[in-house]
């Protein structure tokens, strides 16, 4: 017995070193562990200022400290993200590049275009949601609008004379008015504008009925008086705007839940070791007092998601924003 032991013994002091180096060479797990080998480059389309690019520089500076490497932010905004995206594609596939993306790529894009010139499933490996912000219903301060109720019996009374804006055709207040005219089968018009600000104004000097917009693109106005939020499409009420009724309360209103998220993902066919190493980093920089703190300010979310709920978030999404765009007979190109 004695001798079967020690025999047992020196063989496992044999086979775990082989077996330990055996695991440390595996294509993933080395992966893993040497990155990052050098600067981390992350392209977003969004513009420098924005709301996404403020979030995003505070998480980078996060993982630069992590990381002991520094994390360059390239914006390239314009062409529906497609100038970013091509961008992340000539980099590199071994994490060192990462790309920022909203719902927009990953969930209407693939319905509004007949052909992208990407593919939201194979090119991406998602990693960790940035952030996510829910859309308040905004109305001029001295609207006759009360409620999206208000809003909706308008519409319906004289179809086409309620008009709504947007920051651009296709982005997320856009796709939201959409989502509210199919769910009433009311008919509004959609007024795009090239940017917030001007957007906005629009709203206040009543040139547009509504709008819908987030704490960071329409709160300035709401504080300043120039605007009125009357609801927000979410599940709850902000904690910023207590006052403020969410969509949920209603039973009329009910299901109508609008949010903007940003995403960091890494290029498709990432080793899990590596996607797993990248979320679990980008979402200690989230954790960091200050992050949540700015966050805060901003009215952003970071919801704890690993990246395998992310990707059935996005299938999800895809598949309930493909009736509302069929509906709409919505066609970006």
């Amino acid at each position: 017995m004695t001798t079967r032991r020690t025999s047992l013994k020196a063989t496992l002091g044999l086979l775990l070193p082989s077996i330990g180096t055996a695991l440390l060479s595996s294509p993933g797990t080395a992966r893993a562990q040497g990155f990052p080998s050098k600067p981390v480059r992350v392209v977003t389309p969004f513009p420098a200022g924005s709301g996404p690019d403020a979030a995003l520089r505070l998480v980078s500076e996060q993982l630069s400290k992590k990381w002991g490497q520094q994390v360059v932010i390239d914006n390239k905004p314009g062409g529906n993200g497609f100038i970013a995206i091509s961008a992340f594609k000539q980099g590199t596939t071994d994490g060192h590049d990462l790309v920022q993306l909203d719902n927009n790529h990953l969930t209407t894009h693939p319905h509004s275009f007949s052909k992208l010139p990407f593919d939201p499933e194979r090119d991406f490996t998602p990693l960790r949601m940035l952030l996510r912000t829910w859309f308040f219903v905004a109305v001029a301060t001295d609207s006759p609008y009360k409620t999206v109720d208000d809003i909706v019996t308008a519409a319906k009374a004289s179809p086409g004379k309620v008009n709504y804006g947007s920051w651009f055709t296709g982005s997320p207040g856009h796709m939201g008015a959409l989502k509210l005219q199919s769910m009433k089968e009311a008919q509004m018009t959609h007024i795009p504008f090239r940017d917030f600000g001007q957007l906005y104004a629009a709203v206040a000097s009543k040139e547009v009925d509504w709008a819908l917009g987030s704490v960071a693109s329409a709160g300035s106005l709401e504080r300043a008086g120039k605007l009125r939020f009357i609801a927000l499409a979410g599940p709850t009420r902000d904690p910023l705007y207590p006052n403020v009724p969410s969509t949920s309360e209603s039973a009329s209103t009910k299901g109508f839940e609008i949010s903007g998220w940003t995403a960091l993902a890494g290029a498709g066919g990432m080793g899990p070791a590596l996607r797993d190493q990248l979320s679990a980093d980008i979402a200690g920089a989230l954790a960091a007092p200050e992050v949540v703190e700015r966050y805060r300010t901003l009215g952003y979310e970071a919801p704890l998601l690993d990246p395998r709920a992310l990707a059935e978030l996005i299938k999800r999404e895809s598949r309930s924003w493909s009736e509302t765009i069929r509906m709409a007979n919505l066609k970006l190109d």
